[in-house]
């Protein structure tokens, strides 16, 4: 091995300081681990770079060793809570009826149809995309959009093989199984039917992983011959496509994180000239639908919880309200039907879906739900004639359960809830919901899960997020109950940054106010604390990408409240990040962080809090870290470098581990059990760490 990395499976490795330095704005800025971004990025092997991850990985497997046991025994409890031969409800889109199956041990489900008026007897079921085949001898395998033809005869499908997200589009006959010559590489993107059927709407992603385009195949044609019908100059936004519910229309979105902009096609002439629906405002979201000759939109332009508004197709920038904006409801979504629409948002945080009529305004039917503190959403509605909706619902204490919804009769009807083969009592455990005071007096909401019998204080597991306005539901987990059976509280705090308050909880947490979303997590930890759930020490911790930087901005500030950190694929290079323009997503993240190339002030914001630009000389708890070595969101090196700058400052000898999927990407590794591999070996680690592994 070169002496880029000193390293022995009986220590850790140490990375060589290399310093790279750079002035913004003045002033200068020194990066010891730059090295560790291989030049030839995207591509990788460059052997200093693959040495030192290797020599990571090898410190990783070395100190899990032990542990080996613990981590066997965690993957048999959790698989032994999936029902591996598993099937999905059944769903009609026109004459067929589709769903998905897991076979006993399989990592990877297989798409089934029938037809309606067939017999249910298995001897008509025709098996449309068999994944586990697609998948053999792959060490990853993803599958991406996946669109039937409107008449049902073909079947377009995407498949990432490498975790790069970067997608290859193939095209099925299905009505005699062959797959036709066409294949479009590089896509980042819905499949969209159009021109009867005849052709596909699709998006690639370019050399920086950006979707700036829309593009139209057509079937039996070469890929050079492809029509390109909308391309978006503006570096930080991206593009996608979708068809409107009455099948008319392709709607073709470009949007950032603050601003959209939708232009409409005919589906059955695609290359005609693009209807602009109204133009971009930056601050600005909307999203569209259409029911024959009306314009639904839903906007934030009047107020930032947004409004449902009507516009006639004929003029679609002149809005007009539906349903007005308010600071109690946040509206965040609509979905149309034939002869009703529904509207989905959170009230106080709570999810609520309700049917409205078109023909009576003051018609209003909520669906209600049986808890008072859930999840709950639209499933697949492809029909726009329909009769009953498909609805999830899940609770921290309830397993996933699929109903339907019949419309005529205002009637909740269960289709399946998830079975748990190893058995599962719901009575055995308690779930509730917190408000804990945040240091300016804003209150946070936690929701928090334990066993009954628990005796406080104990251990507590805190996952958070806090970024991009996304909310973290209070769902359920299977493999989290391997922690609370052994005495864990498992609780999320729903911290600024996220929007599970509407969206001016989003804005508390982004931009200037960015920090927000981190004392947030360390005041509902010491909150925690406070009502004697726990004790400063006996929190483990854990976030991913946007969360982990969360992980190390909490690791920083305060290391003693902490008794284990997995942070997984942590975005924590912040400020290098955000100031290289070349990344694949910096130029669409600058309205999420802001834009320290330009803006002194955001540069020394984020060079306040950026946890690489903040590791310092003080104790650490343990931490165990996760990368991908093809992940284009969150780029290998920016843990490695982090590791590295940990393993070079931190005074504590408390464990500190690096795992790089050397063949994956975001996401991890791909299938099921796969997956459930790293949950356990994360869980195992942090019953180590906490004194409580058995």
């Amino acid at each position: 091995m070169d002496d880029a990395t000193e390293h022995s499976v009986s220590r850790p490795p140490v990375a060589v300081k290399r310093p790279v330095k750079a002035t913004h704005h003045g002033l200068e800025i020194s990066d010891d681990y730059a090295w560790l971004r291989d030049p030839g990025y995207p591509t990788v092997d460059d052997k200093e770079v693959l040495d030192h991850l290797d020599a990571e990985n090898a410190w990783f497997e070395a100190r899990m060793e032990p542990h080996r046991p613990l981590v066997d025994t965690l993957f048999q409890e959790m698989r032994a809570r999936i029902k591996e031969a598993d099937t999905s409800v059944p769903r009609k889109d026109g004459d067929w009826l589709y769903w998905i199956e897991f076979e006993d041990g399989a990592e990877y489900k297989k798409w089934w149809r029938r037809p309606v008026a067939g017999p249910d007897d298995g001897s008509a079921d025709e098996l449309i995309l068999d994944e586990p085949a697609l998948a053999e001898g792959k060490d990853y395998f993803r599958l991406g959009a996946l669109s039937v033809s409107q008449d049902g005869t073909r079947l377009a499908y995407a498949v990432d093989d490498n975790g790069s997200e970067r997608f290859t589009v193939r095209i099925k006959d299905l009505t005699t199984g062959e797959m036709l010559p066409d294949e479009i590489p590089g896509t980042l993107s819905s499949l969209v039917w159009v021109a009867g059927d005849t052709a596909l709407i699709y998006s690639l992603a370019n050399e920086q992983w950006r979707t700036d385009n829309a593009r139209l195949h057509r079937l039996g044609t070469p890929l050079s011959d492809d029509a390109e019908l909308y391309h978006e100059d503006d570096e930080g936004f991206r593009v996608g496509s979708s068809l409107s519910a009455d099948d008319k229309w392709v709607l073709i979105g470009a949007s950032d994180h603050e601003t959209s902009e939708v232009r409409l096609v005919p589906a059955d002439d695609p290359l005609a000239t693009p209807l602009l629906v109204r133009e971009r405002q930056t601050g600005v979201e909307y999203d569209v639908d259409v029911n024959g000759a009306t314009l639904f939109v839903h906007a934030n332009d009047e107020h930032e919880n947004f409004r449902l508004a009507t516009a006639p197709l004929a003029d679609p920038s002149e809005w007009t309200t539906l349903i007005a904006g308010s600071d109690e409801f946040y509206l965040t979504g609509f979905e149309l039907h034939r002869d009703f629409y529904v509207v989905e948002g959170r009230q106080a945080g709570l999810d609520t879906i309700e049917l409205r009529y078109y023909d009576d305004p003051q018609r209003i039917e909520p669906i209600a739900f049986p808890e008072e503190s859930y999840s709950a959403g639209l499933g697949n509605n492809p029909e726009f004639a329909t009769e009953t909706l498909r609805l999830s619902y899940e609770s921290m204490v309830s397993p996933s359960t699929v109903y339907d919804y019949h419309v005529g009769e205002r009637r909740l009807e269960t289709r399946k809830v998830q079975e748990i083969p190893s058995g599962y009592d719901a009575s055995l455990y308690r779930t509730e919901r917190l408000e804990i005071a945040a240091r300016d007096g804003t209150a946070i909401p936690v929701s928090i899960v334990y066993r009954a019998d628990r005796s406080n204080p104990g251990p507590l597991h805190l996952y958070g997020y806090g970024a991009y306005g996304i909310a973290i539901p209070p769902g359920f987990s299977t493999a989290r109950l391997s922690l609370v059976d052994r005495g864990f509280a498992y609780a999320i705090a729903h911290i600024r940054g996220g929007d599970d308050l509407g969206r001016a909880w989003y804005k508390a947490g982004k931009l200037e106010r960015r920090t927000n979303a981190f004392t947030d997590f360390v005041d509902a930890a010491k909150g925690l604390i406070a009502a004697g759930y726990t004790e400063a020490g006996r929190i483990s911790i854990s976030g991913g990408s946007a969360g982990g930087e969360l992980m190390g901005a909490v690791i920083n500030s305060d290391p003693e409240l902490w008794g284990a950190v997995v942070a997984h694929v942590p975005f924590v290079d912040v400020l290098n990040t955000m100031l290289d323009a070349s990344l694949p997503l910096t130029p669409g993240e600058w309205p999420e962080w802001g834009n320290p190339i330009e803006d002194r002030a955001a540069f020394e914001l984020i060079a306040s809090y950026s946890p690489y630009d903040n590791v310092r000389a003080q104790g650490y708890p343990p931490m165990l870290v996760t990368a991908g070595l093809n992940d284009p969101r969150v780029t290998y090196w920016e843990p490695a470098k982090w590791v590295a700058r940990l393993r070079d400052v931190k005074t504590d000898g408390n464990e500190l581990l690096l795992k790089t999927n050397m063949g994956a990407g975001h996401g991890g590794k791909s299938g099921r059990f796969q997956s459930l591999e790293e949950t356990a070996e994360e869980f195992a680690f942090i019953l180590w760490q906490m004194g409580c592994a058995r």
